[in-house]
């Protein structure tokens, strides 16, 4: 999770449209809340809230995460949507930590990155019962589908760019290699560029992060080694 949270960057844009997600939900939903939210490391925090009248959260206000008993902890453990009609009403969800900003009723969708791990959620909240119908279910869903298909896109662009930076990486290491190397015409070691003399082995593991392993090939088995192999051959015919 970690690694792709470093790896993701939300242009204005990207958050401008998002912004608009939230308050479009908001006005349609009439509800006082509309929100993205995100992971931040143990956090979970308020990237996008609706301007909406009476909206308790704002941008940048975070919780500790982990058995936090917040709504969208059950939604991003889970990977699944969650609908609360009343949390005053349902045992499981009466002390959890939005009743205290009076938002009883919670409708979110888990936002995950293309590897299936957590971004964060789409939730919208009320300060009354209320249980959503199917039309609003099914809106919400398709908005949290299109602010995926961004964080998506997002992320591959940036595998991409990634690809492309080894790419040029290799080819840089092959134009080294294609430079003249100077190279001792006896002992074979190799001269660096700060006049010292290493070995061939030590020379290309530095600039091609090669590791090399030692054997012998058959011309040189039968210049140095024939005697052993040869009396080898005797004692298995003896």
């Amino acid at each position: 999770m970690k690694q792709n949270e470093e790896c993701i960057t939300l242009h204005e844009e990207v958050l401008e449209n998002w912004q608009s997600v939230v308050d479009i939900l908001a006005e349609l939903l009439d509800v006082p809340a509309a929100l993205i939210m995100r992971l931040s490391g143990e956090e979970i925090e308020v990237l996008l809230a609706s301007s909406s009248d009476g909206n308790p959260y704002k941008p940048g206000a975070s919780e500790h995460f982990w058995d936090s008993g917040l709504y969208c902890e059950t939604v991003i453990r889970s990977k699944r949507s969650l609908l609360v009609p009343d949390a005053l009403e349902d045992v499981n969800w009466k002390n959890n930590p939005d009743v205290r900003l009076n938002m009883i009723s919670y409708l979110g969708y888990p936002i995950s990155f293309p590897d299936g791990e957590p971004f964060g959620t789409l939730c919208v909240l009320d300060n009354k019962k209320n249980a959503y119908s199917e039309t609003y279910i099914h809106l919400l869903e398709k908005f949290r589908d299109l602010v995926q298909s961004h964080l998506w896109q997002i992320y591959m662009n940036h595998q991409l760019n990634d690809s492309n930076k080894s790419l040029r990486d290799y080819i840089d290491e092959i134009r080294s290699l294609r430079a003249i190397i100077p190279i001792c015409s006896h002992c074979k070691n190799v001269r660096t560029d700060d006049d010292y003399w290493e070995s061939v082995e030590d020379y290309f593991s530095k600039h091609t992060g090669s590791e090399f392993t030692h054997g012998i090939c058959p011309d040189c088995m039968e210049k140095y080694y024939s005697g052993v192999m040869n009396q080898g051959k005797r004692n298995c015919s003896d």
